[in-house]
């Protein structure tokens, strides 16, 4: 079945926010577990993504992108909604869902009126990234549980070492195949899903940089 579309949504309202910019803030107490609000925009593909934002400042972390799966990608600076506002935290009350390729925004919690709406982007780390890439993407949630950035991982992996060749001493003896994926978990994923919670409902949408 069909889910209607959740352009608008009487739990919230849109103002100047602390963390950053524009937020969403509870308009009255939101339960634990709501649906709140659809993050909507233009659906394009992940190539023309680039290509809409090729010129973007790489200095600038301000994006409307979010990833739905390997063929999609929403930008919510096209025909987007208050969604877009919701800004990172890294210790959130709500969380991304994808449900039938579409993305909703969920509350983890609790929310009492005039708190502001929260969730981690999670924004992933790339190979080429600048050397102040935590700086662009520095996170100002106010959390005790702030990590300061909104990148993950938190830390800058370090550079792998090559590793060095050395001489077989036994003879008949087969090259093992390194660790097998832990159960419960994908190749890409890297994440189990939250006890209680199926596939489809615990995977997070990662918010996509700007290009």
């Amino acid at each position: 079945m069909a889910i209607p579309e959740m352009r608008t949504s009487p739990w919230i309202k849109v103002r100047n926010s602390k963390i950053h910019g524009k937020g969403v803030f509870a308009a009255k107490r939101i339960p634990k577990g709501t649906r709140v609000i659809e993050y909507l925009g233009d659906r394009i593909s992940h190539a023309e993504a680039d290509a809409r934002y090729e010129d973007h400042d790489p200095n600038d972390n301000h994006t409307f992108l979010f990833i739905v799966d390997k063929k999609t990608v929403i930008d919510a600076g096209v025909k987007g909604n208050a969604a877009r506002f919701i800004n990172h935290s890294c210790d959130g009350n709500c969380e991304s869902v994808i449900e039938q390729s579409r993305v909703f925004i969920e509350t983890t919690r609790v929310l009492e009126a005039g708190q502001e709406l929260g969730y981690d982007y999670e924004i992933g780390r790339e190979k080429d990234d600048p050397p102040n890439v935590d700086e662009i993407f520095a996170c100002r949630c106010g959390s005790p549980k702030c990590r300061g950035t909104m990148l993950w991982p938190a830390k800058r992996p370090a550079p792998k070492k090559s590793a060095t060749k050395k001489k077989a001493t036994r003879r008949g003896k087969t090259a093992t195949s390194g660790k097998t994926a832990a159960s419960g978990k994908t190749a890409n994923a890297g994440k189990t899903a939250p006890a209680g919670k199926s596939a489809r409902t615990a995977k997070t949408a990662p918010r996509r940089r700007g290009r």
